[in-house]
């Protein structure tokens, strides 16, 4: 397993990060996996086993239980790796059990740190971007985390392009914590990000941490085209889901991926990470596993390098529309 540096910091974290949304499974989450602890201990102790040094959960994941099944799958190996987690999500039921305030953050983090079995966490998020509290407020707080040794680094998490540099700007004002990574929806079927904020990220120097870099198991190869869907997937039913996307678009991809992963003795989702790792800023990618052997092949994503040519040709392939006002930027770019 190859590392990488997280953003700017000195800590180095496996390209590979383990995810832990598949754990437990209540509510909402059931959809994605519902493993229990047996299962989810046995996937940590592979991914450990593989190199993997960089595991990602949240406090909404299966309401909590996924951190603390991910504590306990850790175990005595929690000093080895680097551990994230996320806030901003509805942890209750009262009107302040949401949101970036001062007191959702620090009661939230206590939280997490009981479940997760810790005294500390390596990179604690926001989860998204909270418009109802001002963003100083939020930043203080998470500074204090740090300054009180229960947080390390920081990081956000699908922020608008003006949303993460006005927190940067206020953090540079106030000489006080600055988001060291972004966490964002990144693939080859969602290459928004490029717009604008992997720009932002590679000015203002910030790790790009993937989610969902296969498409929510579309760039597994899962869905062909023209072939029945696999029953109880993510997109069996592809008028109700989450990721939106233009399916026949990312049947071309796929099709491209297998024709690579071909070249390598490789896979399509191993292809589908790689080309993620080649674009620049990534730290690393996301992904969680409901059985061992999807992360056995997951594991084996950083054995082999796409070539800048296949790169190329995923491009083309998976080129985004072109925005206002990107496309007259880039015209008056040529001029220069």
């Amino acid at each position: 397993m190859k590392m990488r540096f997280m953003g700017n910091t000195g800590i180095k974290v496996s390209e590979v990060c383990f995810g832990a949304m598949t754990f437990g499974g209540k509510s909402f989450w059931a959809v994605i996996g519902g493993l229990g602890q047996k299962e989810a201990s046995a996937l940590v102790g592979q991914a450990l086993d593989g190199g993997v040094n960089f595991f990602d959960t949240a406090d909404v994941y299966s309401e909590g239980l996924a951190e603390e099944m991910l504590g306990k799958g850790l175990g005595t190996k929690r000093k080895d790796i680097v551990l994230a987690t996320k806030v901003r999500g509805r942890t209750g039921k009262g009107p302040n059990d949401v949101g970036l305030s001062r007191l959702h953050i620090i009661e939230n983090c206590n939280a997490s740190l009981k479940r997760l079995g810790t005294d500390y966490i390596d990179l604690y998020q926001v989860h998204s971007f909270d418009p109802k509290t001002p963003q100083e407020e939020t930043l203080r707080a998470l500074d204090d985390l740090v300054r009180s040794g229960k947080v390390r680094y920081i990081g956000a998490s699908n922020h608008t392009g003006w949303q993460l540099m006005k927190a940067l700007s206020i953090s540079e004002r106030q000489s006080i914590e600055k988001y060291v990574t972004l966490q964002a929806y990144y693939s080859l079927i969602a290459r928004d990000l490029e717009n604008e904020l992997v720009p932002l990220c590679l000015d203002q120097n910030l790790g790009i941490l993937a989610w969902s870099p296969l498409g929510g198991g579309f760039l597994t190869g899962k869905y062909r085209r023209g072939k029945p869907r696999p029953d109880g997937a993510r997109r069996t039913n592809p008028n109700d889901q989450f990721l939106q996307f233009d399916e026949e678009k990312g049947f071309a991809i796929v099709d491209e991926l297998e024709r690579i992963a071909g070249n390598h003795n490789g896979t399509i989702t191993q292809a589908a990470l790689n080309y993620l790792l080649r674009k620049p800023g990534v730290s690393s990618v996301i992904t969680g596993a409901r059985t061992r052997e999807q992360l056995a092949d997951t594991l084996k994503t950083t054995d082999w390098e796409m070539t800048a040519e296949e790169v190329k040709r995923l491009d083309e392939i998976s080129k985004p529309p072109r925005v206002y006002p990107y496309w007259m930027l880039e015209g008056q770019l040529r001029d220069r």
